[in-house]
């Protein structure tokens, strides 16, 4: 049931802040031309007055009351506002809702990198808890194919600014953003997952937050993958691109699989001292044969939409029944018609964006 709240709200935010009240502070995007984004598109990026925002925070606490612990400022790069814009609308959000413990927003690195380490303090005395920067690939090769709009320095400059001003940084990774390119002459999936490793260790964020490509239309990578110029790197291709990524950290960080794009949420914990068991997980899988993976993947998606039966982790995979019970619907499938199960399992993958 849609609810209809007397407060402008946006339309995305981190898995993460499920929970939190949403206060919109800019609307879309200011770059919006990232080719594997269908979020915001044909839509134009606008500042909102702080006014109307500060009002927006006065009806969210008449409407709601002091019920929130965490809040999120939205869209999609909500540190572009005037840093003492958005000190007022942080501390007025904290006036109104005393119990908020966490505020935190999403941000591009090229925008924090403009900020001055004094201005983030600012934000960060204010009420400012968490950025949540995508740094989607520390390989600049592909960040300029993906138009990514900053480069692996830069999100190198703005991660350090992000850590010494006290506030919690996460960084998101795009697992299988390279797909099968060979950019610079190289299998592109390396370079990513050791490029990528690369800008990690430097910045060791607080938090590694992974998700997997999926194309969907509205996205410019989608007319690439139509006409040939871009392809999709498998399951399996993606899982030994992560095992490339993780064998490669040499940060504090804790790495999240909180996203149902990914091959396996399980892989997840503190680093280092959970590393070994997380690249455990990914070989017991590569271990699978084809039929397994896809076996596998049809049940987590399953799981991820509601449907039964389902897996939720690859330990799951290994109980005799809930294994049967997936084996059952593929056999069902296939035998109405050949190669059903992987177009269903790519068709179910798009509705997870």
């Amino acid at each position: 049931m849609m609810v209809f709240l007397p407060y402008e709200v946006g339309p995305i935010r981190p898995p993460s802040e499920a929970g939190s009240l949403l206060i919109r502070a800019t609307r879309n995007c200011p770059w919006n031309k990232c080719e594997f984004c269908p979020t915001y598109k044909q839509v134009r990026f606008e500042k909102r007055p702080v006014e109307d925002i500060i009002r927006d925070i006065d009806r969210a606490a008449a409407y709601h009351g002091d019920r929130f612990q965490t809040a999120f400022l939205q869209d999609a790069n909500s540190l572009i506002m005037k840093t003492p814009d958005l000190v007022k609308v942080i501390s007025h959000l904290k006036e109104k809702f005393p119990s908020v413990r966490r505020v935190t927003s999403y941000a591009r690195a090229r925008t924090v990198a403009r900020k001055t380490v004094e201005e983030l303090k600012q934000l960060h005395e204010a009420g400012l808890s968490r950025l949540h920067i995508g740094l989607e690939s520390g390989y600049d090769a592909l960040l300029e194919y993906m138009k990514k709009g900053v480069t692996s320095e830069l999100a190198i400059e703005a991660g350090q600014k992000v850590k010494q001003s006290g506030i919690s940084l996460c960084f998101y990774v795009i697992l299988g953003l390279g797909g099968r390119l060979r950019l610079e002459g190289e299998e592109t999936w390396r370079k990513h997952a050791l490029e990528t490793a690369r800008v990690l260790n430097a910045v060791d964020p607080d938090y590694i937050r992974v998700r997997t490509l999926t194309i969907k239309e509205g996205m410019p990578l989608y007319e690439k993958l139509l006409s040939g110029e871009f392809e999709k790197a498998g399951d399996a291709e993606v899982v030994r691109e992560e095992e490339l990524l993780i064998e490669n950290l040499e940060v504090t960080s804790r790495f999240v699989s909180d996203h149902s794009t990914n091959v396996l949420m399980d892989v997840r914990g503190k680093l280092p001292e959970d590393k070994e068991h997380m690249l455990s997980i990914i070989r017991r899988y590569l271990e699978l044969s084809e039929e397994e993976q896809l076996n596998f993947r049809l049940g987590t998606l399953f799981r991820a939409l509601g449907y039964a039966p389902n897996y939720l982790t690859l330990n799951e995979f290994f109980d005799p029944s809930k294994r049967q019970r997936v084996t059952a619907v593929i056999e069902e499938m296939e035998a109405k018609e050949a190669g059903s199960t992987r177009k269903l399992v790519e068709r179910l993958n798009t509705m997870l964006i």
